[in-house]
């Protein structure tokens, strides 16, 4: 797949403000900071499509992106953020699973793992419930460049035995300093649009 237009569409803050349901959409969810605006604009060619920030927890809304005028990315805000009240972490989680739930036009999840870290318990909570509810799901491992070379083949293998790694799900390693695993994540998504 080759993405030649991108625009952002709307944030939406309650069900209410999504927009409708009328085209495929692909969801990103990963850890606050774990670099899901840094993939989209790194995808997309544009350096400020979606608004990157050091500050975690900054996106708390659900922001829809149009790709290509057949499908959006939807980028779903960061989990396991601890400085943010109990209420509001379960505004958040109410809006995510009402979007993951309720969208019939979901087709297909990207889940976005630090891959210098060992995954967290939130990570393996949210990879454990994209697969009870069957999912398509393309492992993204972000910040390659930001690890040594000789530490990548071991903690890739981590993530896949915390995570208990489906061997049907991609695990693809993805650095936005040199574009390592841009091709690979435009060719799944290319596959989940076609059989969609």
């Amino acid at each position: 797949m080759k993405i030649n237009y991108a625009r952002f569409l709307t944030s939406a803050a309650s069900e209410k403000q999504f927009p409708p349901d009328n085209m495929i959409e692909i969801a990103l969810v990963g850890r606050s900071n774990v670099g899901k605006s840094t993939l989209i604009n790194t995808i997309t060619n544009h350096k400020s499509l979606a608004k990157t920030s050091s500050t975690p927890g900054k996106t708390q809304t659900i922001n829809f992106y149009e790709i290509n005028n057949s499908f959006r990315l939807v980028d779903l805000p960061g989990y396991g953020f601890a400085r943010v009240s109990k209420a509001k972490k379960h505004k958040w989680k109410h809006l995510i699973e009402s979007c993951l739930l309720n969208r019939q036009n979901l087709k297909g999840v990207i889940q976005l793992i630090d891959i210098r870290h060992k995954p967290t318990n939130d990570d393996v909570l949210m990879y454990e419930w994209l697969k009870f509810y069957k999912f398509k799901t393309i492992m993204v491992a972000t910040k390659a460049d930001k690890i040594q070379q000789s530490r990548i083949k071991p903690n890739l293998e981590q993530i896949k035995e915390v995570l208990h790694l489906h061997t049907s799900d991609p695990l693809v390693i993805f650095s936005a300093k040199n574009k390592e695993g841009k091709k690979e994540i435009l060719n799944h998504l290319g596959e989940i649009v076609s059989w969609s």
